[in-house]
């Protein structure tokens, strides 16, 4: 891919009921569903129209065994996985899957920054399999957002292996929201978690146009709403959700209303390892 380095170029859902999963999002956020299995892995897509935007697949026994729950991950272009996992190494992160080959597809690793927070590397997706590179797509990612256990410390680890910048930055009742961009471009934002979660994460925030209605269909299907709806810098409205087998994921309406200042995420204390 063209440009893809330090960018999100694919996000998955990592689930223990794909069968509910499916029905779950769909309603929850419109999408279709396309079956995309290869022998030994049952896979599906994800869609918008005819597009692929997510992938979805059963959480692998292995990381069962050794407590992952539901969650959703997201994967970095990188120009070199091997290199960059090399790099996360020397910069004090963990390697959880090895540079792997995904016959004619990809190649791809599974890490960890220095904090335990987790995403993907991947590097060979074919033009059509990753996401658009426009923000404001409806249906598809649009803000990426880690919750670190100290924000400064991991935006030098980011910077250092995906060359992100410092882009605005906001000041709240949690301290700095540091953003950030890739390219040029303001991808995410980044900001030191409350105490209350157990472990850092990175949250992903799907493109919908009613939050209101779509916060109202997540609990309908059994899901949680964890903060929201609410308003967030810029004007734009949030909600922080959690689907019935677990995983965490948000919301974003981008339409411009007025703002009611920024927000606090407020997860139960009791909120489990969403890595």
């Amino acid at each position: 891919m063209v440009n893809s380095h330090g960018r999100f170029v694919w996000y998955e859902l990592m689930t223990t009921d794909i069968v509910t999963a499916k029905a779950y999002y769909a309603n929850v956020v419109g999408w279709g569903t396309r079956d995309s299995s290869m022998p030994g892995l049952t896979y599906s897509l994800f869609t918008v129209g005819d597009a692929p935007v997510t992938g979805l697949m059963n959480l692998p026994e292995d990381a069962r065994r050794t407590g992952a729950t539901p969650h959703w991950i997201g994967y970095v272009g990188v120009d070199d996985v091997d290199a960059a996992v090399g790099r996360i190494r020397q910069l004090g992160g963990a390697v959880h899957v090895p540079p792997t080959d995904v016959p004619n597809i990809s190649r791809f690793s599974v890490v960890a920054d220095p904090q335990m927070a987790t995403l993907a590397l991947v590097k060979g997706l074919k033009p059509g399999q990753a996401q658009s590179a426009e923000l404001d797509t409806p249906g598809r990612v649009g803000w990426h957002e880690l919750l670190a256990a100290d924000w400064e410390k991991a935006f030098a680890f980011y910077g250092e292996l995906f060359g992100w910048q410092k882009a605005d930055a906001h000041v709240g009742a949690m301290g700095a929201y540091q953003q950030f961009s890739a390219a040029g471009e303001t991808i995410g934002g980044m900001f030191t978690k409350p105490p209350t979660l157990p472990v850092p994460f990175w949250l992903y925030y799907i493109n919908i146009g009613d939050v209101e209605a779509a916060a109202k269909r997540v609990e309908a299907g059994g899901g949680q709403i964890l903060y929201g709806p609410t308003a967030v810098p810029g004007g734009a409205w949030i909600v922080h959700c959690m689907d019935p087998q677990g995983a965490i994921f948000a919301l974003l309406d981008r339409r411009r209303r007025k703002a009611i200042g920024y927000f606090v995420p407020r997860y139960p204390s009791d909120a489990r390892d969403r890595r």
